[in-house]
């Protein structure tokens, strides 16, 4: 039984999106519930949110609310581009792997990737790339980048490689879109501000995540750049992403900014992470790879112990990014008393492989 939650331990590191939602967040709705309040984001919670982004990136900024990561980073996107652009993103990215073609649908773009290590954009080959026949009717435009932070691996962009890439797109009058659906935390784990991570480096448009860190079902568009804002409210409203009950969308977005508990859950998630990842070194059979950078893990596993640890109930993916490579993913819901319960079954394993 897990003392922290007084429930059995955790099984589930798949993902944090198969975490529920704080307890702050679903009061929250409850106690907006109830009672009139304006409809498609003219209530009273739906101003306070934007006050309160604005407080937080230190300017003024546009904010719209969407449900999904998905319409949040396609909607950006489609802004950003016209029909006949680029859209430059790394290979590894979500709105290239994992959107179902949602950015280009919405916008008509075109997918351009460009590697670099840790599924970080590397700032030289963009840079070359978004120079290629400019101005040649016979091919695609650069228009845009888009970037992850925290990434689909779990690794940073630090603030040198934000600002870089920054000024190839200043240059090159490029859009500048960050994929925030962990920006908490890669937040937490640089130490840096909000601003300083965004518009200071140059990005004109955040998807900024709150579902996997704490809500229900609730992300935020965040407009550096305002003349971003007319269009982008207009095509909200044509993809279905302006709800009428705004509030219930706002209300689990002024929850989850409230008293820090964004900042809060983001570093119990980051902080489980390097529990595990402490407590995987060393073992044998085991081979942990890269840095613990945010709430992500990826460690290389006998097969032994991963069959172990599926019988045993455990929920992970594996082999999908290569023979024995397993991914663990924890939440702000994932306890120590989780972690711990997760590393016991390991070190049982491999004492019985190595006995």
């Amino acid at each position: 039984m897990n003392a922290e939650t007084n429930r059995p331990p955790a099984l589930g590191f798949a993902s944090d999106n198969i975490a529920g939602a704080s307890p702050e967040v679903a009061q929250a709705l409850v106690n907006h519930s109830t009672g009139q309040a304006g409809a498609y984001g003219s209530d009273e919670l739906s101003l306070q949110v934007k006050l309160k982004l604005s407080e937080i990136f230190e300017r003024d900024v546009e904010v719209l609310l969407v449900p999904t990561g998905t319409a949040a980073n396609s909607l950006c996107l489609s802004a950003m581009t016209p029909p006949w652009g680029n859209i430059y993103c790394h290979p590894s990215s979500h709105i290239n792997n994992d959107e179902c073609g949602a950015p280009e649908f919405f916008s008509g773009a075109k997918l351009i990737t460009i590697d670099g290590p840790s599924a970080r954009l590397d700032v030289e080959r963009l840079r070359d790339r978004s120079r290629e026949k400019v101005g040649d009717v016979h091919t695609t435009q650069p228009a845009c980048v888009s970037i992850t932070q925290a990434t689909e691996v779990g690794s940073l962009y630090n603030l040198d490689e934000i600002g870089a890439i920054g000024e190839v797109c200043k240059a090159n009058a490029l859009g500048y879109h960050m994929d925030g659906s962990r920006f908490a935390n890669a937040l937490v784990s640089l130490g840096c501000t909000p601003a300083q991570m965004t518009w200071k480096a140059g990005v004109d448009a955040l998807s900024f995540g709150a579902t996997k860190n704490g809500a229900l079902a609730a992300e935020a568009i965040v407009l550096f750049n305002p003349a971003l804002a007319s269009e982008l409210n207009i095509r909200r409203k044509r993809s279905g992403h302006l709800l009428s009950k705004m509030r219930f969308l706002s209300a689990q977005m002024d929850a989850y900014l409230s008293d820090d508990l964004w900042l809060r859950n983001a570093r119990q998630a980051n902080d489980a992470a390097r529990r595990l990842a402490s407590g995987l070194a060393g073992l044998k059979g085991v081979e942990v790879q890269g840095e613990t950078e945010a709430n992500i893990l990826f460690c290389k596993l006998d097969s032994a112990i991963i069959q172990a640890l599926l019988k045993a109930g455990f929920g992970f993916y594996h082999d999908r990014w290569g023979a024995n490579i397993v991914r663990f993913v924890t939440s702000f819901a994932t306890t120590s008393e989780d972690v711990d319960h997760l590393l016991k079954h390991v070190r049982q394993v491999v004492s019985t492989l190595h006995a």
